[in-house]
Order: C-alpha cells, then structure tokens, then sequence
C-alpha cells in the first residue's frame, strides 16, 4: 500500500490569528498604506476571521456629471454615497504562525471568491505589507 505523503499547500490550512498581534498587523497594514499610497482611498478595513486576515479600501466614485439617476434608480448624489460604501476587496492573507510570513489571495470579481496568487516577490509567502502592495493595483488609477 502507497504510503502517504504530506505536501505543504500555501493555500489550504494555516493557524487562528492570535487576539495579541492582530492589533499590531492592522496598524503595519494601516501605516503601510498611508506612506505609500495617500490620496489613492478613503479608508482601508482591515478585519480578521480565523487564521484569515481581510484587506479592503474605500475609493473615492468617478461619477460622471451626466449621470442618469431615472437609469439607475437613486439620484447621483446616493449614488455616490453608495459607491464610498463599497468595498474594494484587496486581499485575502492566510495566518500560518510567523508575522513576516503569510500567504495570499486575490479577490476575483468574476467568480466572487478569493483565488490564490503570489506576491510581486515572486514567492508564495511574504508580509502584510507586501501583500498590499501587490493588490494595490486596483488603488492606481
């Protein structure tokens, strides 16, 4: 009989997110983002679930001045209103013990779930920091 043989899947597993640094990581993500890319969102969420650390950005609409509220059913102004409201999901990062050490996941729009992907380092793990720089690119205009 075959014997098993356990593979490590960046992807799949991981470990809870300690209540002692999830402070700590939301204010490196947080201070991240403020040096680097100020004036690009109104606000960024940052939200734990598990062994899952959740980055979102709030953007300021590009409404257009003709702008048919009869066509969308709210009048340009709710409509702005709802679009600050929305959340750019950024990424997903998975917990697996280590603060400089995650793995992550791009949000697709298309299929409306989270899909694994590497950082710009090119490898399958790297920091929070990182990990918002490569899905930054859905803040540069």
């Amino acid at each position: 009989m075959p014997r098993k043989i356990w593979v490590y899947d960046p992807q799949s597993g991981g470990r809870k997110i300690p209540d002692s640094i999830k402070s700590h990581i939301r204010q490196r993500i947080l201070d991240h983002a403020q040096k680097h890319y100020v004036g690009k969102y109104n606000r960024i969420d940052v939200r734990f679930r598990a062994q899952f650390c959740y980055v979102n950005a709030y953007t300021e609409p590009h409404v257009s001045t003709d702008y048919d509220a009869e066509l969308y059913g709210e009048s340009r102004a709710e409509h702005i209103e709802r679009l600050r409201n929305t959340p750019t999901h950024l990424c997903r990062l998975r917990y697996f013990g280590y603060d400089d050490r995650w793995s992550m996941a791009f949000y697709t729009y298309s299929h409306e779930t989270y899909e694994a992907c590497v950082f710009n380092n090119g490898s399958w793990h790297g920091t929070p920091e990182e990990a918002f720089d490569t899905s930054a690119v859905n803040l540069i205009d």
